[in-house]
């Protein structure tokens, strides 16, 4: 009797241990199970960036991160994505991936939508459609968007501008903004630049000339084309602030340029004078009508703070140092144009 008890009693305490260690079993395989879904380094280095488009579900999200190779188990990625609710909030972005980071950590960025800046630099673009190109390598927008908002004149007027003079407002400089920022969202940060940039000093500097900030720009994207060294820069704005009070054209090699549309030009011949164009400033008195490139803060600054002189002729110089030789009178001018022409004809620069 008292053996049988005793038996009984054992085979209770075993069965009861066993369970223990079943139970502990169970809860350290539950744990590791949730490290490796939640805390366990899953990221790999096959991606600097995870790009997600706008628009975009955890489907297209998912799919991505498989293709690319983002993660090195994708299945406690999706396990993981369901039970933080990830699939019903994903952001549109770009996001930066360091090798080793969890599951936990990848989801709270991007369901957060803590993304890392784009820097966007830009400066000295000639055309509107390269600079739509150029931006649209930096953000999500294609240059197709963008273009279409610069040639829209009923956008572009609820800014001040119009579609000849639109490319002005963008004043280079070097931006942060996030990758998915829209077209509509990038022009209206542009224009909040352009608003800071256009001070009431600088204002009042345009009004003392008789030029509103846009005809500085514009002006200003002459003077840019045309002098090559900044520090020459005030001496050329003085020169056309001065045909422009006699009522001269301006007779810029850099309009007609523009106006052929041949950036390869080297020597502007008499032919191409008469090219029908409101760029051409041989034939049409005062401004074009829009900037002939992107002006620089400098070249802007510069028709702010002309030199005052009594230019009204210049000439490149004969050394081919990218200065100017000035003139006050039609003589004076046509020595200097006389020596410009002997040394494009010694090293045959014919156009």
């Amino acid at each position: 009797m008292t053996t049988a008890k005793a038996s009984s009693g054992g085979t209770l305490r075993k069965f009861i241990i066993a369970m223990v260690i079943i139970f502990i079993i169970a809860i350290g395989f539950t744990g590791l199970n949730y490290y490796l879904k939640y805390f366990s380094p899953n990221v790999t280095d096959n991606q600097e960036y995870l790009y997600i488009h706008t628009g975009s579900g955890f489907k297209d999200v998912y799919k991505t991160i498989q293709q690319q190779g983002i993660v090195k188990d994708t299945a406690s990625f999706f396990k993981a994505a369901e039970n933080m609710n990830y699939v019903s909030r994903v952001k549109p972005g770009r996001y930066r991936l360091h090798k080793g980071m969890s599951n936990r950590r990848l989801i709270n960025m991007l369901a957060s939508g803590t993304q890392e800046p784009v820097t966007l630099n830009f400066h000295n673009l000639r055309l509107k459609e390269e600079f739509a190109g150029f931006v649209a390598k930096k953000i999500e927008p294609d240059s197709t968007a963008i273009i279409h908002l610069l040639d829209s004149s009923g956008y572009v007027q609820q800014y001040g501008f119009t579609t000849d003079n639109v490319y002005t407002m963008f004043l280079p400089n070097s931006y942060q903004l996030y990758w998915n920022t829209s077209p509509e969202k990038f022009f209206k940060r542009m224009h909040a630049n352009y608003e800071k940039f256009w001070t009431p000093e600088r204002k009042q500097k345009a009004a003392a000339i008789n030029l509103t900030p846009i005809e500085v720009s514009v002006l200003a994207s002459i003077v840019d084309a045309e002098a090559l060294h900044d520090d020459e820069m005030p001496a050329v704005a003085g020169l056309y602030l001065n045909r422009l009070k006699k009522g001269m054209t301006l007779d810029a090699d850099p309009t007609v340029i523009f106006a052929q549309n041949d950036f390869t030009i080297k020597r502007v011949l008499t032919r191409y004078l008469s090219i029908n164009s409101p760029y051409n400033t041989y034939l049409h008195k005062g401004l074009p009508p829009g900037p002939i490139m992107m002006p620089s803060v400098n070249a802007v600054n510069s028709v702010l703070d002309y030199q005052k002189n009594d230019y009204i002729y210049m000439c490149a110089k004969a050394d081919f140092s990218g200065y100017h030789a000035f003139a006050t009178n039609v003589a004076d001018h046509l020595v200097n144009a006389h020596k410009f022409h002997e040394a494009l004809n010694e090293r045959n620069i014919k156009k």
